[in-house]
């Protein structure tokens, strides 16, 4: 059961009232106090439980104002009549003295407050703090339900955009294999042509020259593939891994090792593509910015959950660059890790170096042992 502000009729501004009491004389003494409110109300009064029943199950009420004893039953059992609502108006105990542990009981229990008898005088105001108080749970759980609906669509947002920046890429990388890396192989053979043809010794220099340019661009080319889609992922994650490590120790120097617990981790292509992009901003990252002279890969899926852990031993990064709103790349991970059902945390300090933790449940299987030191 929930609670929500009752309104029966949005054009009716009367406060509409069920006043669960055995005695006229008590509920003609709650009439007289609501009167000199000059707001306009309708009350109505039940002493039995059926009809306490029949009343809140076939009208709308704003408010319910019980005593705490009736014949034969008490408010708690109307209260817990109630439950069965999907949304129940604000429940007010009015009634003799209780007792502080009674009220206390009743309070926990979820009904929205207790006035006794001798101060009917402050009822309205009473009955206006419970409904301002349903009200506001109201709006929150409102907010709450938006939040989570915005967030969703935010996911899913995230999620195709990640798949539209993925196609983009695999047409990119399929573009310049076909027509770039096509054209850069026939000037290469025509290039091998010319350099068995009888040529001056200065034509012969600037022909290797070009060609020496020529293969630049084709390594280039194939470097610029790979990034854009890593067509090495077809071989497995660990391949993948491995191959972005070995990359970046070749191109930067900096010592970098890699182990994992098993050989062939079982994944599928969006958590294995997630795991590759996070290791490979993590080592652009590294590359540009940590200053460190190691770095150490993770790769494991113990307990059903992928780990990847990529480590330096650099500058660190400190908190306030960290929670920086122009750091979209972190935050670009992390809403990636959450398109497939993970999270991601980093974990730096000034001068202690920096770990990414990437973490994405799976099934696992029986796991190995592998390592890689690229020297």
């Amino acid at each position: 059961m929930s609670f929500a502000p009752v309104h029966p009729d949005e054009t009716d501004k009367h406060l509409h009232i069920l006043h669960l009491e055995d005695s006229e004389v008590d509920h003609q003494l709650v009439v007289r106090a609501l009167q000199k409110d000059p707001r306009p109300f309708s009350i109505m009064r039940v002493d039995a439980l059926e009809d306490f029943q029949e009343q809140t199950r076939t009208r709308k009420f704003h408010v319910i104002v019980a005593d705490y004893r009736l014949p034969g039953f008490t408010a708690l059992d109307a209260w817990h009549a109630l439950q069965d609502m999907e949304h129940c108006p604000p429940f007010i105990l009015l009634s003799g003295a209780i007792g502080e542990s009674a009220a206390v009981a009743a309070i926990q229990l979820g009904i929205s407050d207790y006035l006794p008898k001798d101060d009917v005088r402050n009822l309205r105001r009473v009955i206006d703090r419970a409904i301002a108080v349903v009200e506001a749970k109201a709006a929150q759980a409102r907010a709450a339900l938006e939040l989570a609906q915005s967030e969703q669509r935010l996911a899913q947002f995230a999620q195709h955009l990640q798949n539209a920046i993925e196609n983009e890429r695999a047409a990119i990388a399929r573009e310049i294999h076909d027509d770039i890396g096509g054209s850069l192989a026939a000037v290469k053979l025509d290039l091998s042509w010319v350099a068995r043809q009888p040529l001056t010794e200065p034509v012969q220099s600037h022909l290797a020259s070009a060609g020496d340019m020529l293969q630049h661009a084709i390594g280039a080319s194939q470097r610029i593939m790979m990034n854009l889609r890593p067509a090495i992922l077809d071989q497995g994650l660990v391949p993948a891994i491995e191959w972005l490590a070995q990359g970046f120790q070749r191109r930067t120097g900096v010592r970098t090792s890699f182990s994992t617990n098993h050989d062939r981790l079982q994944a599928s292509k969006a958590v294995e593509l997630t795991a590759y992009r996070t290791a490979q901003e993590a080592l652009t990252n590294i590359s540009k910015y940590a200053e460190c002279s190691a770095v150490r890969i993770e790769l494991s899926d113990a307990e059903g959950v992928l780990t990847l852990e990529v480590s330096d031993n650099g500058r660190g990064i400190d908190n306030d660059a960290l929670q920086k709103s122009s750091a979209y790349g972190i935050r670009g991970l992390k809403e990636r890790a959450k398109v497939v059902g993970g999270w991601m945390d980093i974990i730096s300090g000034t001068g202690q170096g920096t770990t990414v933790i990437l973490s994405i449940p799976l099934a696992s299987d029986e796991p190995g042992t592998l390592e890689a030191d690229f020297r």
